[in-house]
Parts: structure tokens; C-alpha cells; sequence
């Protein structure tokens, strides 16, 4: 029995890279997970972290972008140039922040054993 090195959910998560071994790459392109990792053969494919990321990504790039739009809007700088500023910056932090959460989810889902909720029959068969 071969013995597995301890690897850290938000290190591999952060890193993009399987959460098992921290070796293999997480992702087939932007967003897509790997069906396999490349390193221990870990089953990715179905894997899911839902909306998470997205929210968590949508609560932190509103909470630094709407602040800078406002502060630049209150200040008097014409209108394009706010907007010139402010979706470039939301899109740019949109498009980096989201795979870092995405791999890090998936990474605490693997570490913490996380599934589908399942109803088991109690003792009489009920739900």
C-alpha cells in the first residue's frame, strides 16, 4: 500500500491542480474540469461546485469595483471614462478571480468528502 503525502485543499485549489495529489492540472481549458488527473487518475468529471463560485466571485469584484465606480462618478470624471475604468476592471477581476475559486471549492469538496444530500429509509421506511 503505496502511502499519499498530505496535500492542503487551498494550496491545490489556488494552484489549479488536483486535489488528491496537487500534482495534476484541475482544468481542460478555462473553466472545464479535466475528466481525469494526469498524475494519479483521480475521477474528476463529476465534480460540481454549482453557483458557488460565482457568487463568491460576483460578492468580492462588486465590493472593489462599485466603490471605484462611485468614488469616480461622484468626482466629476465624465461618464465614458468612469465606464472605460470600471467594466474593464469587473471584467478582468471576473475573468482571474473565477477559476481560483472554482479549483478551490472543488479542492475543500474532495478534502471534506462532500456529496449529493441522500434521504435514507428510517427504521419504520419512511423518508
Amino acid at each position: 500500500m503505496t502511502e499519499r503525502r498530505s496535500v492542503s485543499p487551498i494550496a491545490a485549489g489556488l494552484r489549479s491542480r488536483c486535489p488528491r495529489c496537487g500534482d495534476g492540472r484541475l482544468f481542460d481549458g478555462y473553466l472545464k474540469v479535466a475528466a481525469r488527473c494526469e498524475s494519479c487518475g483521480l475521477e474528476l468529471s463529476k465534480t460540481d461546485p454549482g453557483d458557488g463560485p460565482a457568487v463568491f466571485v460576483i460578492f468580492i469584484v462588486g465590493a472593489l469595483v462599485v466603490p471605484v465606480a462611485f468614488i469616480l462618478e461622484f468626482s466629476g470624471v465624465a461618464f465614458w471614462l468612469n465606464m472605460l475604468i470600471s467594466l474593464p476592471l469587473a471584467i478582468g477581476l471576473t475573468l482571474a478571480l473565477l477559476p481560483l475559486f472554482k479549483s478551490a471549492l472543488i479542492a475543500l469538496q474532495f478534502h471534506h468528502k462532500a456529496e449529493e444530500a441522500r434521504f435514507d429509509d428510517g427504521p419504520d421506511g419512511s423518508a
